[in-house]
């Protein structure tokens, strides 16, 4: 690896170092670090555990345990400057004691690991939005037999590829990454890239070996809940039209519990939320850039008296420092999934959805001509 000295237009040769020589231990600092940026390893992960011991009759300990994005819990198994001998073992029994967790286990792990190690915080609400789904009964965690396996050293041994090779071809889906520490000067650096299998053949050949897991049955629940939004949004997109409301009208009723509308400011849509027990407008700004969502947000807020006057009520503000996005939200309760409160639910939305844009339209135009210049 090198590092690139524009002004003199040379490269330097970082150092290639060991663990060891750095003092660097693998709980204390290659753990850590994982544990607090898991996209490291290529994909969004939730980190649930660290250390955890929870089997019985025994007393091992798995490094990290995260979830992905397919609610499939995944093993991490980190080393140093060599992969050791029993790494796949030690991985293969930590994989199959975590198999048969449930929905609530999972969620009392994490809950546990956010109270040791965060500070606090609601387990169900964070894998929800991890899982980006409203409620936890729409999702299933730990799926079947799709648990994964990821090893992390410097150096591998044969047999340790050889092994891990073995299983992805049996559809167990395994990644090795291999960690190397740089130094430069009394910088740091840290060169994390997946080797088996490589980026470019993952797809291939997890496709290849796991056909018959990718066809998963859609749970009860989830078709149930599927079928009534589609019903809600038919019967609300309906009355939206009859009350003259043109952000909707050439909207489609979907599955999901939102429903989004063009603001005229690039992805910051108004919205429409139904759940089970509330129903809700908003102002949602998921621009890709963090900044300009917090600019625009900083700005809006501004003018909080001015908006709320006009909309005739005080709003929800969620700046959400800790999320790209922000939001400004109106929700009222209701019992959503009693489809007699429908006409009233619907009614409500129709009503503060027009207030809404009535209220963020001028500034919301005002703001979008700024961010372009």
């Amino acid at each position: 690896m090198f590092r690139v000295d524009r002004t003199q237009n040379r490269l330097s040769r970082l150092a290639k170092k060991r663990f060891a020589d750095l003092n660097l231990r693998e709980r204390d600092h290659l753990q850590e670090w994982l544990a607090n940026q898991p996209d490291a390893l290529g994909e969004e992960l939730l980190i649930i555990q660290k250390e955890f011991d929870g089997f019985d009759e025994t007393r091992e300990r798995l490094d990290l345990l995260a979830l992905d994005k397919d609610g499939n819990l995944v093993v991490i198994e980190n080393k140093l400057d060599d992969s050791g001998r029993d790494v796949t073992w030690q991985a293969l029994k930590y994989t199959a004691y975590v198999s048969g967790l449930t929905n609530m286990q999972i969620v009392d792990i994490y809950q546990q690991y956010l109270d040791r190690y965060c500070g606090g915080g609601n387990a169900a609400v964070r894998i929800c939005e991890f899982m980006e789904v409203e409620e936890l009964e729409e999702t299933v965690l730990n799926p079947g037999n799709d648990q994964r396996m990821i090893f992390i050293a410097a150096n591998f041994r044969r047999e340790v590829t050889a092994t891990v090779l073995w299983l992805l071809g049996r559809g167990i889906r395994t990644q090795c990454f291999k960690v190397t520490p740089f130094t430069f000067g009394e910088e740091l650096m840290v060169d994390i890239q997946q080797i088996i299998p490589t980026p470019e053949a993952a797809d291939f050949m997890i496709g290849m070996s796991s056909k018959e897991n990718e066809e998963k049955a859609v749970q009860n629940t989830q078709k149930k809940r599927h079928g009534l939004r589609l019903a809600f949004w038919e019967q609300a997109l309906e009355k939206l039209r009859e009350d003259g409301v043109d952000l909707y009208r050439n909207i489609s009723p979907t599955k999901d519990h939102w429903l989004s509308a063009g603001s005229g400011m690039r992805s910051c849509p108004y919205q429409l939320i139904f759940s089970r027990d509330e129903a809700r407008v908003e102002i949602s700004l998921q621009r890709s850039d963090a900044d300009e969502n917090k600019w625009v947000f900083d700005q809006l807020i501004a003018q909080k008296e001015q908006i709320e006057s006009a909309f005739g009520a005080e709003l929800d503000w969620r700046r959400m420092d800790d999320k790209k996005a922000s939001r400004v939200v109106f929700a009222q309760p209701f019992d959503g999934f009693n489809r007699d409160v429908w006409p009233d639910m619907i009614t409500w939305l129709s009503t503060h959805i027009q207030q809404l844009e009535a209220a963020f339209s001028e500034p919301l135009a005002r703001f979008n001509r700024q961010i372009r210049t």
